[in-house]
């Protein structure tokens, strides 16, 4: 779809500039790279643990947080997921008797999802599918000095991340 849009504005040329050749294989290169290693992921944890990379991620990042919950709404910011879908992922976690929401103690009309404890050894046991996945498909194709590049690519780019 991208390709067909490149196209369309080469044809068509919009009011502002055109992305340069190196400038489109960059973002073409980011696109692309994320989609497949995101689809290869979350393939194998739903294989080798019937637990999407959506749900993994709330996982993590319930598991790090204190007393293992946190807000819906801090939630669905952390995951970059809306509202309305964090909740129906959550519901699937609170079914699945991996998450359960609770009542905020100051707001009485808002509430936490927190980890149980069968959702801290589902998150366990797929942490080392995922980090082995992580180091296989990305990691391992990177020298120190590139991670290192990375990281302060990716920091400048989105420093509240």
């Amino acid at each position: 779809m991208y390709a067909q849009l490149y196209v369309y504005d080469v044809l068509h040329p919009p009011d502002t500039e055109l992305l340069s050749t190196k400038e489109l294989a960059a973002w073409r290169g980011f696109l692309r790279v994320h989609a497949a290693l995101t689809r290869e992921l979350d393939a194998e944890l739903a294989a080798a643990h019937g637990l999407p990379l959506s749900s993994f991620e709330v996982l993590l990042i319930l598991q790090r947080a204190p007393g293992g919950e946190m807000r819906m709404s801090e939630l669905a910011d952390s995951v970059l997921l809306s509202r309305s879908g964090l909740t129906r992922l959550v519901d699937r976690l609170v079914g699945a008797g991996l998450l359960e929401r609770r009542q905020c103690e100051d707001d009485a009309r808002g509430y936490n999802a927190a980890i149980t404890s069968a959702g801290r050894r589902a998150f366990r046991e797929a942490r080392t599918t995922h980090l082995t996945g992580v180091r296989e498909r990305f990691l391992r194709h990177l020298s120190d000095d590139e991670l290192a590049q990375l990281a302060g690519v990716w920091e400048r780019l989105a420093p509240d991340a």
